[in-house]
């Protein structure tokens, strides 16, 4: 489906950003993008569903949520995508202010 790594920063114009900020921006996108992702597909939803969901994440059933989410949100794979889309663009609008060095007050 596609891959928050190095090849994503530089795809976005931001491979010159040292490795402990790559790091970093990377774990805040997937964090971003799970919460966007998390919101939308939850618009709608009983509480029910969403505890059955949420017992399947926490308890680190991948797979189960995976199957979970075809059976009850067949339309997330668009959704993430989606909702990744839009974060690429804010990335990309905002790509100066991410590459510039910080300023010492």
């Amino acid at each position: 489906m596609f891959q928050l790594d190095e090849d994503f920063l530089i795809s976005l114009g931001l491979g010159a950003m040292p490795r402990e900020e790559k790091e970093a921006f990377i774990e805040y996108v997937l964090e971003q993008l799970q919460l966007r992702v998390g919101t939308e597909l939850s618009r709608g939803m009983s509480d029910a569903k969403l505890e059955q969901f949420e017992k399947l994440v926490e308890a680190k059933d991948q797979a189960g949520a995976t199957a979970w989410l075809q059976q009850n949100c067949p339309n997330y794979k668009q959704v993430v995508q989606q909702e990744l889309e839009t974060i690429k663009e804010e990335i990309l609008a905002g790509r100066e202010r991410l590459l510039a060095p910080d300023e010492e007050a």
